[in-house]
């Protein structure tokens, strides 16, 4: 009977282990990746508390999502400021999570949820910046 058991538990452990490798890993940030998000973040947030387009646009990578039609900061603050960064959008940013999750190319980022949209925020050359807005599927 024990000998059994054991070859229903190796037949069970045989059959699971290649399901178990398979799942995906939840990526994270190093500590010191992690630090400089931490500082930026900080700083958007503080920027959005008190409606601050320019500061907003200041830690935004132009052109815009690289976009020709905007490439400064007067155009960002028009074009994107204006229509996505609403009131709930940027209460939505100020407290929502951010999530790590790097890009394609494994490049560092991090993105927080409102509603239909994601924004992104990459590390660059630069450091952090606000990069992209995406669409939440």
């Amino acid at each position: 009977m024990e000998f059994l058991l054991r070859m229903m538990l190796a037949t069970a452990l045989v059959t699971l282990a290649p399901a178990a490798a398979q799942a995906p890993k939840k990526a994270v940030a190093s500590p010191a990746v992690q630090k400089e998000f931490d500082g930026f973040i900080e700083k958007f947030r503080a920027a959005l508390k008190i409606n601050d387009s320019a500061a907003v646009a200041g830690m935004t990578r132009l052109p815009f999502m690289n976009d020709k039609a905007i490439r400064d900061a007067a155009q960002f603050r028009a074009k994107i400021y204006l229509t996505s960064f609403t009131a709930k959008n940027r209460a939505c940013i100020q407290r929502g999570k951010a999530v790590y999750d790097p890009d394609q190319e494994n490049n560092d980022s991090y993105v927080v949820v409102c509603g239909d949209d994601i924004f992104v925020f990459a590390r660059t050359p630069a450091g952090f910046l606000f990069t992209d807005i995406g669409a939440n599927d």
